[in-house]
């Protein structure tokens, strides 16, 4: 998922807006409306967006929590994985690598057909037979069999140990659906998304592009969650400002994903009256990528000289302002086991150190290479980050650097594909675990089909990382991974977030509606005395 776009200094599980709304929803029918720029299209590439086995995308996934139901959910707040689907969920082995799971009694589908341990294991099954190569099989590949037993429990055995694994379950990757409406070795083309979850949903759709979705409280579920609304309709914008103006218009009671820096500094600076910004946690991040197999930037001198020119500083405040921090490790702060890995190695930005490193590689100045950026799919000051950057490195005189913009949906797959020497991505997490930070990128089946391998990190440290059922005590072995990062640069991290939301007076449950993984979580809105 690019996630898949900060920070507040909290411990995971700690993660939680300090202010809790008052009042509540008033159980009426009127629909809450709630803005967002992310875009859902078909097309011969990606017939399926919408699938819970091909999707792999913030946007995505925020449609999927809203209808697909999953075995277990992170709480309100954070903190670690609680039963959803499931009325009970544990480990039974010392090693991690047994985990069973029993249903909650009568799950029913929201058209009435029962939900069996048979359809959990069919649906997750079906994301690794399917195993697309965008899509999010590397959270299940570690699974070595399923087995139901009776009509209510379901065990995962693992290929190894992985204390991760409730988390894992509790993405749409591992979402329950039904065998008369998903293929077992295919995709389901189209928008329409059919689950157990908290609410169905309807898609309006136009020239093969989502419009709004409708989502209505699903009167057959069953669940953790307490839905405080009956209807919510999620509207999508072309872009920032269409969404500030309806908001300004009362078109929507809310926009989420995604406000621009520009909006959100207005906002906090000339405070609108009849609309309150919320900051919330994030836990998002930017980056530049690299195919190390590239000619420009195969030596990892390359790389490592890129990371002593980059101000990172400079980038977040003069592009992002007050929405940005600097970010110097593949692990954002916030999450345990973080460390500045890459300032403790390159310190400030040095021109100078630059070149010498250069020098001692024996590589020819400027190297020459083109950066591409996505244009339509981290927010409209994407561009300008991507030309400042452009802008330090050539400044440098060390780099000729060129910067080229492309829509997402040729974007991913030219990426994917290999064709970009150096690019530039966001990530939203899939859960709020330091190993989400690492294994997507660094282990096998990485998201990004980078050829980058660190037998150290894929062999050793990720294995050993995932048995420590105490996520506090693998710190040790985070630290170690995250230098390897800034010793061989596969990965430059640039930015970390912050997250506003901007909602009219009388919405409630704002500060729970989007959680620091950048996950809508509607249920919580309602209509009342803020």
């Amino acid at each position: 998922m690019n996630r898949k776009t900060l920070v507040l200094p909290a411990v995971v599980g700690l993660l939680a807006p300090v202010l809790a709304a008052c009042g509540g929803s008033d159980g009426g029918s009127d629909a809450i409306v709630v803005g967002t720029t992310d875009q859902f299209s078909a097309s011969a590439d990606n017939p399926a967006p919408l699938d819970p086995a091909i999707g792999y995308e913030a946007g995505v996934w925020n449609v999927l929590r809203q209808t697909v139901q999953t075995l277990t959910h992170i709480p309100r707040g954070g903190g670690e994985p609680v039963p959803e689907a499931a009325e009970s969920c544990e480990f039974t082995d010392h090693e991690n690598e047994s985990y069973r799971c029993k249903l909650r009694e009568g799950l029913t589908f929201a058209d009435g057909t029962p939900l069996t341990p048979q359809d959990v294991k069919y649906s997750v099954q079906r994301v690794i037979d399917i195993k697309d190569e965008s899509g999010p099989v590397g959270l299940l590949d570690n699974i070595d069999a399923i087995e139901t037993k009776g009509e209510r429990e379901i065990v995962f055995h693992l290929s190894t140990p992985d204390a991760t694994f409730p988390y894992k379950l509790a993405t749409p990757a591992a979402g329950i659906v039904q065998k008369d409406k998903y293929p077992a070795k295919s995709a389901r083309e189209g928008f329409q998304v059919d689950g157990s979850g908290p609410y169905t949903m309807e898609p309006e759709v136009e020239d093969d592009q989502v419009v709004k979705v409708v989502f209505t409280r699903n009167p057959k579920y069953k669940g953790d969650l307490k839905i405080l609304n009956e209807k919510v309709e999620l509207d999508l914008f072309p872009d920032a400002e269409a969404m500030g103006r309806a908001l300004d218009d009362k078109k929507i009671d809310m926009m989420t994903r995604t406000m621009s820096p520009e909006q959100s500094q207005k906002l906090l600076v000339e405070p609108k009256e009849g609309i309150k910004l919320t900051e919330m946690p994030s836990l998002a991040i930017s980056y530049l990528a690299f195919n190390t197999e590239a000619p420009a930037v195969k030596d990892k001198a390359v790389r490592r000289a890129m990371a002593q020119v980059i101000d990172r500083g400079a980038i977040a405040g003069e592009v992002y302002g007050s929405t940005a921090e600097p970010l110097y490790s593949l692990i954002p702060t916030g999450i345990t086991g973080h460390t500045n890995s890459f300032f403790n190695t390159y310190g400030e930005p040095d021109t100078e150190a630059a070149a010498e490193t250069l020098r001692k590689a024996g590589i020819s100045t400027p190297v020459s290479f083109t950066m591409h950026y996505t244009t339509d799919h981290y927010g409209p000051a994407t561009g300008t980050e991507f030309k400042a950057l452009a802008k330090q490195l050539n400044d440098s005189e060390l780099f000729d650097v060129t910067v080229e913009g492309v829509p997402w949906s040729e974007f991913r797959p030219a990426q994917r594909k290999g064709e970009y020497a150096v690019y530039g991505m966001g990530w939203f997490p899939d859960f709020p675990d330091p190993d989400n930070y690492t294994a997507p990128f660094l282990g096998r089946n990485n998201f990004l089909n980078t050829p980058y391998s660190s037998a150290l990190t894929q062999n050793t440290l990720i294995p050993q990382s995932r048995s420590a059922a105490d996520r506090s005590t693998a710190s040790r072995t985070f630290e170690q991974i995250q230098d390897i990062v800034a010793e061989d640069v596969p990965i430059l991290p640039v930015w970390q977030g912050k997250q506003y939301v901007a909602s009219r007076d009388g919405l409630t449950g704002v500060e729970w509606a989007v959680n620091s993984s950048a996950d809508l979580q509607l249920w919580e809105l309602g209509h009342g005395t803020s």
